[in-house]
């Protein structure tokens, strides 16, 4: 299915990612909007590792609901306020996708669209069509 690599005429990865990722035609996608640390009931968690941890549980939600595998997780693009979070948001990560390294960009931005998020993750699944 999707083939991940990182060649070797590209610095390697600075964390885990990839840096390209092949998707054969044919192929199902899921595209998932930007999701925030908003538990099932819409109350906001309190602090980045609560928030990641809930952006995850809700990408691997959306990825199940499609019939998917966190495998087939193939691009990620997270948004973050502040630097000073990059180290407990790759933990979280790290815990809830193990060794799978989807490609990934990483912003920091000055504000979400709700003053109380402090990250949000787009992301994109892709499996056999």
């Amino acid at each position: 299915m999707p083939k991940f690599f990182n060649p070797p005429t590209v610095a390697k990865p600075s964390s885990n990612f990839s840096h390209g990722v092949t998707v054969p035609a044919g192929a199902r996608r899921l595209i998932m909007s930007g999701q925030v640390g908003m538990r099932l009931d819409g109350t906001i968690c309190e602090g980045i590792e609560a928030q990641t941890e809930q952006v995850f549980d809700n990408i691997l939600a959306l990825i199940d609901a499609a019939g998917m595998k966190k495998t087939d997780l193939v691009k990620i693009v997270t948004y973050c306020i502040s630097p000073d979070h990059l180290a407990k948001v790759r933990e979280v990560r790290s815990r809830k996708l193990g060794d799978h390294a989807p490609a990934s960009t990483l912003l920091i931005i000055s504000a979400l669209a709700n003053p109380k998020f402090l990250i949000e993750v787009e992301a994109e699944a892709v499996s056999e069509g």
